[in-house]
């Protein structure tokens, strides 16, 4: 990829919406397939109101709208200011109880997971119907729309063309059984081709530090396609 097409990928710009200022890609396609849209606001008119403890609102009891769910409520109800990452809000923003907890939840994710993910994990990666596996770093891309594959080839593969997620594992998972994650199988369309194409990745056997990012990268990406399918529901 040249440097001018991944500059042109990864541009962004600061854009004014209701809801407050939001860092977006510059063009709409590259952005990230883990991003929620803004939702459409309950008008005012239809929210006499509060949607959480149906307190009337009036001169002293304002209506506030959920950023993220776009629904009315009282300042009670609606005062938490929290950051919204998946909509590239720049400050955090106002947000009903139930929205802020799970909005708590995915901070986790961009603090921490999104950065393993970008750092990247070696594995033994087989792709399609390869005869045997290669070595080759996995990490995501900064725009966060690809998965790429590097050792002696490489490979980019498009996070939102996954289709199915599977991690394997070794051990016991009964009560007090020990099971750790050992790899993870994804299935994955290609442009313009029809059925899918699996990728297989498996995690080194040592128990060195590589063995320990691996597994770490693993969880990370089992929680990041988790927000994949939740973005294609919304």
């Amino acid at each position: 990829m040249s440097s001018e097409v991944a500059a042109r990928r990864d541009a962004k710009k600061l854009v004014r919406s209701p809801s407050g200022l939001r860092m977006v890609p510059e063009h709409r396609a590259f952005g990230s397939p883990f991003g929620l849209e803004e939702p459409q606001w309950v008008p005012d008119k239809e929210c006499p109101r509060c949607m959480q403890c149906d307190a009337k609102f009036d001169f002293l009891t304002r209506k506030h709208h959920c950023r993220r769910c776009g629904k009315c409520f009282c300042d009670k109800c609606c005062g938490q200011k929290v950051p919204l990452r998946r909509m590239c809000f720049v400050d955090p923003v106002r947000q009903c109880a139930e929205c802020a907890l799970v909005s708590h939840k995915e901070a986790e994710f961009y603090d921490k997971q999104l950065k393993v993910l970008l750092s990247g994990a070696t594995f033994l990666v087989t792709l399609g119907d390869a005869e045997k596996p290669e070595t080759m770093v996995c990490r995501l891309s900064g725009n966060q729309r690809y998965l790429l594959l590097e050792g002696d080839s490489r490979h980019e593969i498009e996070i939102a063309r996954i289709s199915a997620v599977q991690v394997l594992t070794e051990g016991f998972p009964a009560p007090g059984g020990n099971v750790r994650a050992t790899g993870m199988s994804l299935q994955c369309t290609a442009p313009g081709a029809e059925g899918t194409t699996q990728l297989k990745l498996t995690a080194g056997e040592d128990a060195s530090a590589g063995r320990r990012q691996s597994t770490a990268w693993l969880a990370a990406m089992h929680k990041a396609t988790k927000l994949l399918y939740e973005s294609r529901d919304q």
